[in-house]
């Protein structure tokens, strides 16, 4: 035990101890980094040319296609909007689905409560209003665009209507600091920019 006391007072012990430990502090930090900077560059460096192959397949507007079932928002406690684009009350809401086109209440392709940004404060008029046939080259754009982390998340719909659920859904864009939005009157978005910021 004195014999290992001795030794470890001995500074050229401790400096090969010291030495030691910088030598493996340095190589874990490098090959750290090299891992990240190997991943960022994986994530950064795409073929220009090369396209995702995304689902979507958008509608053809105003086609004499006749659709027996409609898909629509479901969760509005008022107001719907069916895979045709039209927005109506929940009343007024057809067996099959469908807006009931002869209503009072059923409108489509409103943007009403949107701004021209396509952030819109009422969730249905933001899926109606990115349902229009003129929005398919905006939306091209976006998932042509789309960051990696959204591709699990959008290469999942089939789609134009279900791309214009998830978008207006799912933008976050409309947040900052990841839990308040930038503008709490126009959070459901479709387009590319974000909304406004509005000071607090």
């Amino acid at each position: 035990m004195m014999v290992l006391r001795r030794i470890l007072r001995k500074r050229w012990v401790l400096g090969v101890v010291f030495a030691l430990s910088l030598i493996y502090f340095l190589t874990s930090t490098l090959k750290q980094e090299e891992r990240t900077i190997r991943d960022r560059t994986l994530l950064e460096v795409r073929d220009s040319d090369h396209r995702i192959p995304w689902k979507v397949r958008f509608n053809l507007g105003n086609s004499s296609r006749q659709i027996t079932q409609c898909r629509n928002s479901i969760q509005g406690k008022t107001l719907l909007t069916d895979e045709l684009g039209y927005v109506c009350d929940r009343k007024d809401l057809l067996v099959n689905g469908c807006c009931n086109i002869n209503s009072p209440s059923a409108t489509q392709y409103i943007c009403k409560s949107c701004l021209a940004n396509g952030c819109c404060s009422i969730y249905e008029y933001c899926v109606s209003c990115c349902l229009q046939p003129d929005k398919q080259l905006l939306l091209e754009r976006f998932l042509n665009r789309a960051a990696e982390g959204f591709q699990n998340l959008f290469t999942a719909v089939e789609d134009h209507f279900e791309l214009c659920l998830a978008k207006c859904r799912t933008s976050s864009q409309s947040v900052q600091h990841e839990n308040t939005y930038r503008n709490p009157q126009a959070k459901y978005c479709y387009g590319e920019s974000p909304p406004e910021l509005l000071p607090i």
